[in-house]
């Protein structure tokens, strides 16, 4: 499965068009962030990817969970966010 990592600069619209691409290939993505902000720029961006693949008649389903990271031996809690084709 593919990892695209979402950071709080990400532009939502650009991050969208990445994601709405890559689902029409693959029909598994992960989106991995790191704090509020990011997570806040990848919500926005599936929000929009959606619109872009609902008129296939297809829909996508995010599932979010915790994952533990290890930066600079620091442990880092990320969110990761799954999406699929349904």
């Amino acid at each position: 499965m593919e990892i695209m990592k979402v950071s709080s600069k990400s532009v939502p619209n650009q991050v969208a068009g990445a994601i709405a691409s890559l689902m029409r290939e693959k029909d598994k993505l992960m989106i991995q962030t790191i704090g509020a902000a990011a997570l806040n720029q990848a919500v926005k961006a599936v929000a929009i990817a959606r619109g872009y693949i609902i008129p296939t008649g297809k829909e996508l389903i995010c599932i979010p969970s915790f994952h533990d990271l290890t930066v600079d031996d620091k442990c880092i809690t990320s969110i990761r966010l799954v999406i699929e084709l349904r």
